[in-house]
């Protein structure tokens, strides 16, 4: 299968820089699925999954939350505010992020910051 570079980056480092084969992003649009040669598109991220298949077809999962996703024919880029590992996301981290998104929602907001709160709080429903 086709591969394409992939780079995945929070504030605090570079969480994964490699070849991949598809990277789910879940956009404020909706989700997309990147894979080589997609059409270049810049979109802002939406609080939820963004999982990747690797070259071994092995896939990754990450809780992002915020920031930004660059696609080209030849790769995907994203800069995210926020990215945990799906396995992290426990304990007094999913506590935290679980009260922002209330706290969030319970604001008054435009309508945009108050549906990322109310996607925020769907997807960490289920942790």
């Amino acid at each position: 299968m086709a591969e394409f570079h992939f780079s995945l980056v929070s504030p605090e480092k570079e969480l994964y820089a490699g070849e991949a084969q598809s990277v789910s992003v879940p956009g404020t649009e909706g989700i997309f699925e990147a894979m080589p040669g997609h059409a270049p598109v810049m979109s802002t991220l939406s609080p939820g999954i963004l999982s990747f298949k690797g070259t071994d077809g092995a896939e990754a999962r990450f809780y992002v939350r915020g920031g930004f996703a660059d696609v080209t024919a030849t790769g995907v880029t994203v800069l995210a505010e926020l990215a945990v590992p799906e396995a992290e996301l426990k304990g007094n981290l999913l506590a935290e992020e679980k009260s922002l998104a209330e706290t969030q929602l319970a604001a008054d907001h435009s309508p945009e910051e108050n549906l990322d709160a109310s996607r925020a709080g769907d997807v960490l429903a289920g942790y």
